[in-house]
C-alpha cells in the first residue's frame, strides 16, 4: 500500500489548518456586509470596515500559501509550521485575554479559542517530533 507523499501525519496540523483558514477567510473578506452580521453580532456598514476585513482574508490566504508550501515542499514544512504555531497561538492569545477582560463571547468564538489552541499544541508536538 503506497501512502501519500502530502496527506501524512506530519502535514496533518497543517491541512486542518488550511481546511479551517481559507474558508473563514473567504467569508471575512469577500462578503463581508452580507455575511459577517448572520454569523456574528454586528454590521459591516463601512467601507473601512469592509477594507479591515477584506485585510484580514488576504493576510489569512496569504499565510495558508505558506502552509501549503509546507505541505508539498519538504524544505519549506518546518517554517510553515513555525508560522502555523504562531499563528494559531496568537489568536488564541487574543481570546483568551478578550474572554478575561471582556467576557463570554459566542459559542463560535470559544469553539474557535479551543481549537486554536489545539492546533497551536499540535504544531509544537508536530515540530518537537519532526526536527533534529
Amino acid at each position: 500500500m503506497q501512502t501519500n507523499k502530502y496527506l501524512n501525519f506530519r502535514n496533518l496540523h497543517l491541512l486542518i489548518s488550511l481546511i479551517i483558514v481559507v474558508p473563514t477567510a473567504f467569508v471575512y473578506g469577500l462578503f463581508p456586509a452580507f455575511a459577517l452580521p448572520k454569523l456574528f453580532d454586528f454590521n459591516v456598514d463601512t467601507i473601512d470596515l469592509t477594507n479591515v476585513f477584506r485585510a484580514i482574508m488576504c493576510l489569512y490566504l496569504g499565510i495558508s500559501i505558506i502552509w501549503f508550501l509546507g505541505i508539498i515542499k519538504p524544505k519549506f514544512w518546518q517554517t510553515a509550521t513555525i508560522i502555523n504555531i504562531v499563528f494559531m497561538a496568537s489568536l488564541a492569545l487574543s481570546r483568551t485575554i478578550s474572554l478575561l477582560v471582556d467576557g463570554l463571547p459566542s459559542i463560535a468564538f470559544v469553539i474557535g479559542l479551543f481549537a486554536e489552541f489545539i492546533l497551536a499544541l499540535f504544531g509544537i508536538i508536530q515540530f518537537r517530533k519532526n526536527v533534529t
